[in-house]
């Protein structure tokens, strides 16, 4: 399992293709949950790439089924928060790691900063529910954390069986069918035109780079 703090993420260069961010709280056809909304809607922006992408994956879905968007862009600042937090929250669980140890396990929840996905526009935290908007049961809730989960939030958790199972399946074969690519600790993370993107396609480079929005 390769992790976003592995160097050869961050050795991959980084492109950006000028692509608009789309603000998806205009997007009729796609679900928001309010769960992280921001009072600018920062979490609904996603390059317009990506959005088409979603759009072709959910028409794949059964009737009756639709994409429900958590979060897709977050800004720098706030990425930087959520890693400091979670590593410092495992250090005073794990007393005994150093601190390279605490920077690879506090990556399989956060991104590092310097390559988080989430800052180019290009990922999206998902999951499924119904037309009604009723979650489908997934096996953790979305942002589970590996120790809380016991790694159930492993996209493959070989714990996670059953309908939960087939859930996670059905939201995995529209993504990648759309062109998607997954972080594999998190079932609900996917991405386009990253980092961890072109590492997972061989691709040279990215297609999307850091953006702020201000």
């Amino acid at each position: 399992m390769i992790l976003l703090s592995d160097p050869r993420i961050a050795a991959i260069p980084g492109h950006d293709n000028g692509e608009a961010l789309i603000d998806l709280r205009r997007v009729g056809e796609l679900r928001l949950d309010p769960r992280l909304a921001d009072e600018d809607g920062m979490f609904a922006r996603l390059r317009e790439g990506v959005l088409d992408r979603l759009l072709s994956a959910q028409r794949s879905l059964p009737d009756g089924l639709r994409l429900l968007i958590v979060e897709a862009y977050r800004p720098p600042h706030l990425q930087r928060k959520y890693f400091e937090s979670y590593r410092d929250e495992l250090r005073d669980t794990y007393p005994d790691w150093d601190e390279d140890r605490l920077h690879v396990e506090a990556s399989k929840y956060v991104s590092p900063p310097e390559v988080a996905p989430h800052g180019t526009g290009g990922t999206v935290d998902l999951t499924l529910c119904t037309a009604e908007g009723v979650e489908l049961d997934m096996g953790t809730a979305v942002n589970d954390s590996p120790e809380a989960s016991a790694n159930a939030c492993f996209t493959e958790s070989p714990s996670v069986v059953g309908e939960a199972r087939r859930n996670r399946d059905l939201l995995s074969a529209a993504l990648r069918g759309a062109g998607m690519v997954n972080y594999p600790t998190e079932w609900w993370h996917w991405s386009h035109g990253d980092r961890y993107w072109a590492f997972t396609l061989n691709a040279s480079h990215t297609r999307y780079g850091p953006v702020e929005i201000t």
